[in-house]
């Protein structure tokens, strides 16, 4: 007699939730070829479709909305009873900050992930502008924190080293005469001073038209075409283009920092989890 897959069930509810193939495939760490013939398995399992496109994505049939629940129950009983039999004894909190202009896809895959693996930690997450991170970690309000650094110390976890660079889009047409309209980060972001220092070395006179916690407010502004500024690498759309002679910017440092009273094992599981999801 045949049987549900949990592997199968998996892959449908990571791309159920996702919304699409490629999001789906990246939360269970496949490929998307991958991830399209475990769906077409559990199709000729069941014997009709699961899934049909919706624009650009995807959404359930009907027989996928009833699959849905019973599946999600399956794994949870499953992942509860392996959780029980394993007892990694990690109890206790964990409060985690995780910068708010990182892919939803990544945060709830940390989420998902470091949940299934150890049920008997509370789980805060605190998901803003990274900033004030430092300061969090130094009074104890949080216990582990996903940020961007100038210098990699000791005691930091690197996730990844990003390009920085001046970026505008090409309906900025300044006069070379005059000051360059700039979009600038938060004064609490070392970005912004690397940006006026790389100007200042450079000898380019400058006007800060547009300020902002958050790269999405950032990128917003320079696609806009009212001003130049600094990204990182990643957001580097078609609508923008790099811009030269305004000085070097260093590269930002991607980190995982632990706060100085945390429970360093939770904190060790929580950082395999989170290299994991950025990996991916």
């Amino acid at each position: 007699m045949q049987a549900l897959d949990t592997d199968l069930l998996r892959t449908f509810l990571a791309i159920a939730d996702a919304g699409s193939f490629v999001g789906g495939a990246a939360r269970i760490y496949r490929s998307q070829s991958a991830a399209s013939i475990q769906i077409r398995k559990l199709e000729d399992l069941i014997g009709a479709p699961v899934f049909e496109r919706h624009g650009r994505g995807i959404r359930l049939t009907p027989v996928g909305e009833t699959l849905e629940p019973a599946a999600r129950q399956a794994v949870r009983l499953l992942d509860g009873t392996l959780a029980q039999l394993r007892d990694d004894g990690l109890k206790g909190s964990l409060r985690i900050g995780i910068p708010d202009d990182h892919s939803r896809d990544v945060l709830s895959r940390i989420i998902a992930d470091f949940s299934q693996r150890h049920p008997n930690v509370e789980l805060s997450v605190h998901c803003a502008l990274s900033a004030g991170f430092s300061k969090s970690l130094a009074t104890g309000a949080l216990d582990i924190a996903v940020h961007e650094v100038a210098t990699v110390l000791p005691e930091m976890t690197l996730l990844r080293e990003e390009k920085l660079q001046w970026a505008a889009s090409s309906a900025l047409q300044p006069d070379p005469g005059d000051p360059l309209p700039i979009a600038l980060y938060d004064r609490d972001c070392w970005w912004r001073d690397a940006a006026l220092r790389s100007l200042e070395i450079a000898g380019r006179a400058y006007r800060i038209v547009y300020s902002s916690e958050s790269t999405t407010g950032i990128v917003a502004a320079l696609e806009a075409g009212i001003a130049a500024g600094v990204v990182g690498a990643s957001a580097m759309g078609a609508r923008l283009e790099p811009v030269t002679g305004l000085g070097v910017i260093p590269p930002s440092n991607l980190v995982i920092e632990y706060g100085r009273v945390a429970d360093m094992d939770i904190c060790r599981a929580m950082t395999a989890v989170i290299q994991n999801a950025f990996a991916a």
